[in-house]
């Protein structure tokens, strides 16, 4: 493979620098805006962009530091390098000015948005991360197993096993679990949780689902080891916070029934009921049937609510079809938490709860570049961004949260 000097001039949303060879866009994971390195041509199959691999560093960024995964640093050959850890040799601090950097231009760039809110947007870190240098924050791990039962993560871009012998960013429990002392001969996938209720476990391949417990500032969600549940230990509490700061007072209406899309085990919807003196009304949907059935036990004791298993998409485009048949929305003074996949709630989604005219939509991305597609669209329809905050809930990774609050006109 051909190796050549890149000048690295910017970072894009994914984890890889951009350089520029010869007029044509090269990806290049590993490095920082300001390096010149060489880097291995790894694919040259379109005219306009390569994706390079970085083998050495000749002028090194002042924010480089070394590793904090032996496994994933540089000195390794690229081919052997562990996936999971994209930021892991930048500096916190800068980690999080590039993400901020990086949020801002996709709502301006995609979103078309240039207001005050998007101008002095940051990415915030989490209490408490600093002095853990950002290490020690995932609650949940996964690996896979080689020929010979060793876990490791798969090599960025690749499903190669990279057996390793330590996880920075796992808890401490799992840290000081068995798991990467364990053999998995046999077995091909292995998650390893750390649960505040009930304590570490391994889910083998596709070993049936247990019950578990999580506990956020001292209420009980009850979901399985297989539910969807936030990585960082204190994102629970700080999503919780965010969803009562976002939610705008003068268009929230406590006697309307609320809406909590891609509601996973009620985690979120349950901050909402803690805002008001009015017993809620709440409708919470959500693909995954064990999980929906979840987040009814979960909320039932602080909201009237009706969990339904179903594609939210789906279930939108029947209340648009009853709406235009009763020519009314019951859906009109409500407030709607958004938390969908990373891929973004899309044109349907956000076309659907237009056309419902639901007072405000509490928008939780995962994803700057789909939020920014979605603020057009919401945009466009008459609605306007008037809540924006961000938090790094993934240090060392390209990762960000993003809470945004769309008000209609």
């Amino acid at each position: 493979m051909t190796t050549m000097e890149i000048e690295i001039t910017t970072m894009a949303h994914g984890g890889s620098g951009i350089g520029r060879v010869d007029g044509r866009v090269v990806f290049c994971p590993g490095v920082i805006p300001g390096e010149i390195v060489q880097a291995e041509i790894t694919e040259d199959s379109k005219k306009s962009m390569w994706r390079a691999q970085a083998v050495s560093i000749t002028k090194p960024s002042p924010h480089r530091a070394e590793h904090i995964w032996p496994e994933a640093s540089i000195v390794r050959p690229w081919a052997t390098r562990a996936g999971g850890a994209d930021y892991g040799h930048i500096d916190l601090g800068h980690q999080r000015q590039l993400k901020t950097d990086i949020l801002r231009d996709a709502l301006r760039r995609f979103g078309r948005l240039d207001t005050d809110l998007v101008n002095q947007v940051s990415v915030q870190g989490i209490p408490g991360d600093d002095e853990r240098m950002g290490l020690a924050w995932r609650t949940r791990v996964s690996l896979h197993a080689d020929e010979k039962g060793a876990l490791g993560p798969f090599a960025e871009k690749s499903h190669t096993v990279i057996p390793v012998t330590s996880l920075p960013l796992a808890s401490h429990p799992l840290q000081e679990s068995a798991l990467l002392q364990t053999s998995f001969a046999g077995s091909t996938s292995v998650r390893a949780l750390d649960s505040t209720g009930s304590g570490v476990r391994f889910v083998v391949d596709n070993q049936s689902p247990q019950a578990i417990t999580e506990i956020v500032n001292g209420v009980s969600f009850a979901l399985s080891d297989h539910s969807f549940w936030q990585v960082h230990q204190s994102a629970p509490d700080i999503l919780g916070g965010a969803i009562k700061r976002a939610l705008q007072q003068d268009a929230f209406d406590p006697h309307a029934p609320q809406l909590d899309l891609y509601s996973g085990v009620g985690l979120l919807a349950h901050a909402l009921t803690s805002l008001s003196d009015t017993r809620l009304s709440l409708i919470a949907v959500e693909s995954d049937e064990a999980a929906a059935l979840f987040a009814h036990k979960n909320l039932e004791s602080v909201a009237d609510v009706s969990a339904i298993p179903a594609r939210v998409d789906h279930w939108l485009r029947d209340q648009v079809s009853q709406a235009t048949l009763a020519e009314s929305s019951a859906f009109e003074h409500s407030s709607v938490i958004l938390d969908p996949p990373r891929s973004g709630a899309k044109s349907d989604v956000i076309d659907a709860l237009v056309a419902l005219g639901v007072a405000q939509i509490i928008y939780v991305a995962c994803d700057p570049v789909a939020l920014g597609r979605d603020t057009a669209l919401l945009s466009e329809a008459g609605y306007d961004m008037v809540f924006l905050e961000a938090w790094d809930m993934f240090p060392h990774t390209h990762h960000m949260e993003t809470i945004a609050t769309f008000l209609k006109r």
